[in-house]
């Protein structure tokens, strides 16, 4: 891992668009300067299936993806307020799961507000999605015309963790 004035810097991040029907998730690793993807994608869950059932396939998709990348810290996004009260409260739960596959793997948490990921990325905290995802693909060096949004997100949310935890470790905050 690379290493400045004696702080740990991160090497691999995890990044996770928290979802119980669709959960984006990436790994992201440093190498010579620079933020290379090792994966992104969508995890899906099937709506006939039980909640429960639900949870239980992402924690286990989550805790993969952590035993086969091994992630040096996870990042994810923190819950915004929503109107379906129902839906917010499966998105927490959704959540909880992920923290607890990270949590059991003793991988190192960093949680962001939407408004952090849009100003990590794009250096404007009102970005919309489309000005994210160019963003996200042209500092990964991804080509294609689009992909997934969840994708996406998670990929800009593990690029806004590695900038917070390398501000954290630089500046002995957090």
């Amino acid at each position: 891992m690379p290493k400045k004035k004696g702080k740990t810097f991160p090497r691999r991040i995890l990044g996770i668009d928290p979802g119980f029907g669709r959960l984006g998730i990436a790994v992201i690793e440093a190498r010579d300067g620079a933020w290379v993807p090792l994966c992104y994608g969508c995890l899906e869950t099937k709506k006939s299936m039980p909640f429960t059932e639900r949870l239980q396939a992402l924690y286990t998709a989550v805790h993969d993806v952590v035993k086969k990348y091994k992630p040096t810290c996870a990042t994810l996004e923190k819950l915004f307020f929503s109107k379906n009260v129902t839906t917010a409260i499966q998105v927490g739960e959704a959540r909880g799961v992920v923290l607890l596959a990270c949590a059991d793997a003793g991988v190192p948490i960093i949680e962001c507000t939407p408004n952090e990921v849009k100003q990590a990325v794009t250096g404007y905290g009102k970005a919309d999605k489309k000005q994210i995802q160019q963003l996200v693909m042209m500092q990964l060096g991804i080509s294609g015309k689009r992909m997934q949004d969840d994708a996406a997100d998670a990929l800009a949310i593990a690029l806004a963790g590695g900038a917070l935890h390398t501000w954290k470790a630089r500046t002995g905050r957090g």
